[in-house]
């Protein structure tokens, strides 16, 4: 019971972190860009109570921690105004790139923590090994995160920046799958795959990149 209260807090803790900064950075460039709607909300807060989805935050990530699954989630969508900034195409864009932007630099900030903090010879335990293995699990989420959410399926972050770079005609076209995708990400990730093995996104396209990352963030640390 230890052990699974202990995996369970290494990966949810810093899940929550990593999808809650992740959102509050799409609010912080669309403020600067000329939209207030997050800001005016209240949402451009730290505070997770105020960005927790129920079952993104809570419920899927403890089911997957629990049945030995890869850990993801997503938090309450932070309220974006493309009318409401400047140019709203390209600064739609910057706003889809401003949250895996975030979990790359904080991957990297745990990165640099796990290389202070591990010693260099002899094991650790008690706190510091609590600490660890968050710092280790905040590395993989975030750089996981990023990745995932740059697959260029609407309504992830790579979506809206296909959306910024097609033709007008086609961008209008191309952001009305963003009402199927929810259903659309459950065909892709987890039908196609008990189909197709071989046609699984997830392990086709988003591991490698996520494990050439992890490589060479611990590397530039100077860790692992």
């Amino acid at each position: 019971m230890s052990d699974m209260i202990f995996n369970l807090a290494s990966w949810i803790v810093p899940l929550v972190f990593a999808i809650v900064f992740h959102e509050i950075s799409h609010g912080w460039a669309a403020n600067a860009f000329g939209d207030p709607t997050a800001k005016r909300l209240g949402r451009l807060s730290p505070n997770p109570v105020r960005h927790v989805d129920p079952v993104g935050t809570v419920v899927l990530p403890l089911i997957l921690a629990v049945s030995g699954a890869p850990v993801f989630g997503w938090a309450k969508p932070v309220p974006v105004v493309a009318s409401e900034m400047r140019n709203p195409r390209l600064h739609m864009m910057l706003v889809a790139l401003a949250g895996p932007g975030m979990n790359l630099l904080l991957a990297l900030l745990a990165a640099f923590a796990l290389a202070l903090l591990l010693p260099s010879a002899g094991p650790i335990d008690g706190g510091a090994a609590f600490l660890a293995q968050n710092l280790k699990n905040f590395l993989v989420i975030n750089i996981f995160l990023a990745v995932f959410n740059l697959l260029a399926i609407p309504p992830f972050d790579g979506g809206h920046v296909v959306e910024g770079l097609l033709p007008r005609p086609l961008a209008a076209h191309y952001a009305r799958l963003g009402r199927f995708g929810f259903p659309l990400l459950i065909v892709l990730l987890v039908v196609v795959p008990m189909l197709w093995p071989s046609a699984d996104i997830v392990e086709r396209v988003v591991v490698p990149p996520v494990r050439m990352l992890i490589g060479l963030f611990a590397s530039v640390a100077g860790i692992g």
